[in-house]
């Protein structure tokens, strides 16, 4: 696991590799699925919550396409301090293990269609070609011996 220690100037220090980082780089860490740590240097409390809400929060000031709309955030604010609250949680969590499984297997598919178009048997096919010149000796089709 790596740790990243928070320091009162809000630097962030990546100590398996000994430098200063920023929030782009936990933002690729978290893309990577690497597993990390962010605490407080002084205190050693864990701010790893905190960093990622102000990753997501600079996302969502810049970009167009908002996932948490204002409906959502304010749903979202309701179910705190309520007896649903941990129900929510664990909805939350199925819910995008289930989005991210049915993503993975749509992607699949879309593979699975790319592989098999006329475009990409086209491609294999000419690899195949390729390889049977190169297996006789000729490393450019295009320029048979003369007889």
């Amino acid at each position: 696991m790596i740790i990243i220690k928070k320091y009162p100037n809000r630097r962030l220090y990546d100590t398996s590799q000994s430098q200063y980082v920023n929030l782009e780089f936990i933002k690729s860490l978290v893309m990577s699925h690497q597993e990390f740590k962010i605490i407080d240097s002084k205190t050693e409390d864990d701010l790893t919550k905190s960093i990622m809400l102000q990753i997501i929060t600079e996302q969502e000031t810049n970009d167009q396409q908002s996932v948490l709309t204002n409906q959502v955030l304010k749903q979202l604010i309701r179910f705190y301090d309520s007896d649903m609250q941990v129900f929510l949680r664990m909805y939350l969590e199925q819910s995008m293990a289930n989005f991210l499984d049915q993503q993975d297997a749509m992607q699949s598919v879309m593979r699975g269609i790319i592989d098999k178009s006329p475009i990409s048997i086209f491609g294999q096919m000419f690899e195949k070609n390729v390889d049977f010149w190169r297996s006789i000796g000729i490393s450019d089709p295009s320029k048979t011996p003369k007889e």
